[in-house]
């Protein structure tokens, strides 16, 4: 069992590597469909310190205060873009965007796979009650006791960056969907409509107030999915 502070070194840890492999598959999205501003950056990297230096707020300063102020990591990155080339290739910036979430998407399913092993050779078993950082729970102590617990925060917290990533409102990256299917010209009017910065910000508050009471459930599904015995509720 960790003590308090050891558990919010291992949400940052997941949050940090994490929130680095989105803004880094950005980029790298970016780099290969034709732009190379974050590039040039430095952001097609899993160093951390390019996306902290472009983000020192959102990578540490809000996740500290935030857990300091309610035991939850809240935080945020970015990866910058040339515009222009998102206006010409639609398509391309829709793709560069969706690359951050899959990267996510790919982060669940490896720590999800990791746990059915886990629990297949018996390290793992069901915990009687679930939260994002108890999705599984070790059958001895040691080393099981800190994987299981590191698997599931990294399951949920990727989980939480997936799906509310996907959220189709702007800024977020699933309001760049759109973009695959739009003809050039529509497509260009849209990408500038994301841009109005009351729309941003109406985004994100909307995006917050519909997630929150959707992951607690999301959470059961997946912790069902693992346990199909266990029924939790």
């Amino acid at each position: 069992m960790q003590s308090g502070w050891e558990s919010a070194l291992l949400w940052y840890a997941v949050f940090l590597f994490s929130t680095v492999l989105h803004e880094a598959s950005h980029a790298w999205a970016a780099l290969k469909l034709g732009d190379d501003t974050a590039a040039r950056g430095g952001q097609v990297t899993l160093n951390p310190w390019p996306h902290i230096r472009r983000e020192p707020f959102g990578m540490v300063l809000m996740p500290v205060m935030s857990w300091l102020a309610g035991g939850w990591l809240i935080g945020w990155a970015s990866a910058p873009f040339n515009r222009e080339w998102a206006r010409r290739f639609p398509r391309h910036a829709a793709l560069m965007a969706l690359a951050g979430p899959a990267a996510n998407l790919a982060l669940v399913l490896a720590s999800a796979w990791l746990i059915r092993i886990g629990l297949e050779w018996h390290w793992f078993g069901a915990p009687y009650s679930i939260n994002a950082s108890r999705l599984v729970v070790a059958t001895a102590p040691g080393w099981p006791d800190l994987a299981a617990t590191l698997l599931s925060i990294v399951l949920s917290l990727n989980l939480l960056l997936f799906v509310f990533n996907l959220l189709p409102l702007p800024p977020l990256d699933g309001s760049n969907a759109p973009l695959l299917l739009l003809p050039a010209a529509a497509a260009a009017r849209y990408a500038d409509f994301l841009q109005a910065p009351w729309l941003r910000l109406l985004g994100v508050l909307v995006a917050a107030r519909f997630f929150s009471p959707v992951f607690p459930p999301l959470l059961r599904f997946v912790a069902n999915l693992l346990h199909p015995q266990s029924h939790y509720l």
